[in-house]
């Protein structure tokens, strides 16, 4: 077989591997291929909690991930200092129960919705709070960089639905 024809049977599929190798690159440099991009969040409420019952209050965030890759609610903390879980409800029927969760998903191009009936961030003995209250908060997360945020302290009655 001469070089000539070889080639001809070797060229068109190393040319198309070629061709593909520089699209794929391309793509990938404009930010087409799993791109990582920070994730934003609104400002949040905290419930406020019972005169005299509570030992513990929620705060309750919207995050958005406008990346295609996930990345994941890992902690948080507040101008109060004090330890705050990340906690997710199971579901179990018609009953359920909440467990702390050491990160929350955040998924690409996604978003994680907090609210009482999912996941929420449980504040342990809080300080005297007061409805109108503006509180700042900074979630952490795997991938993004830190989000400080406010809330507004509200009361059950008040809170979104």
């Amino acid at each position: 077989m001469s070089a000539l024809t070889r080639l001809g049977v070797v060229g068109p599929p190393v040319g198309a591997a070629a061709l593909a190798l520089v699209l794929l690159t391309g793509w990938t440099a404009v930010g087409g291929a799993g791109r990582t991009r920070p994730v934003t969040a609104e400002p949040g409420w905290v419930l406020l909690p019972t005169a005299g019952a509570a030992t513990a209050t929620a705060a309750f965030f919207t995050v958005r991930n406008p990346g295609d890759v996930p990345d994941e609610l890992t902690g948080a903390s507040w101008e109060f200092g004090g330890r705050i879980t990340l906690k997710r409800h199971l579901h179990q029927g018609a009953a359920g129960r909440w467990e702390p969760v050491p990160s929350v998903p955040v998924p690409g191009g996604g978003e994680l919705a907090m609210s009482p009936e999912d996941a929420d961030l449980m504040i342990a003995d809080p300080p005297p709070l007061r409805a109108g209250q503006r509180v700042e908060f900074t979630l952490t997360f795997r991938h993004s960089p830190g989000l400080r945020l406010t809330a507004q302290v509200l009361a059950p009655a008040d809170r979104p639905r």
